[in-house]
């Protein structure tokens, strides 16, 4: 039976909405995308000196087991041209698995649900338009809850569909 999957992308370097639209066009050769979020220019957290983020969320139903889900996803990241130089630093493209269904997973490779995802607002905001009442299989709340809750303050905005990823916005966001 397949399982849905949340993902979130998320891209800071080059053609932002452009990489995007090529990492899902990538992810469909692994599932079905059911939803995809509008995209969202975000401010970057934790590591705060590099380029504002475009961000979405997409649902996707596979067949895949959570290994083979995160293996084509990181050979999607790797052709797409990221390089892991710096933790937390600029991506070309950057896709994480939020929630694997309901399974709890915690190896070395993975953890679902994401570790994070609840205290992010860049996840909670796409994630919501589009699966307000899928659950935190460990915190036992809807993701709508989750964002309700949080207190971030951290910059998300929803750009319009036809807006492009022109370099002077780029440099509007960096510059503040």
């Amino acid at each position: 039976m397949p399982a849905i999957v949340h993902l979130s992308l998320g891209s800071n370097l080059g053609q932002r909405q452009k990489q995007l639209r090529t990492a899902i066009e990538h992810l469909k050769q692994l599932g079905r995308v059911v939803s995809l979020s509008a995209t969202y220019e975000t401010q970057p957290v934790e590591l705060t000196d590099q380029p504002w983020f475009l961000n979405c969320v997409l649902t996707l139903e596979t067949d895949k087991s959570p290994e083979q889900l995160l293996k084509g996803i990181l050979t999607i990241e790797r052709e797409m041209g990221r390089e892991r130089t710096r933790k937390k630093g600029p991506r070309i493209i950057d896709i994480d698995i939020l929630l694997f269904g309901e399974q709890i997973i915690q190896s070395p490779q993975l953890t679902t649900p994401h570790p994070a995802m609840h205290r992010r607002r860049f996840v909670l905001e796409p994630l919501a338009e589009i699966a307000p009442e899928a659950q935190h299989p460990l915190l036992k709340k809807s993701v709508r809850e989750l964002l309700a809750e949080l207190q971030d303050a951290q910059v998300v905005r929803r750009i319009p569909p036809s807006a492009d990823d022109e370099p002077q916005a780029r440099d509007r966001a960096t510059a503040g």
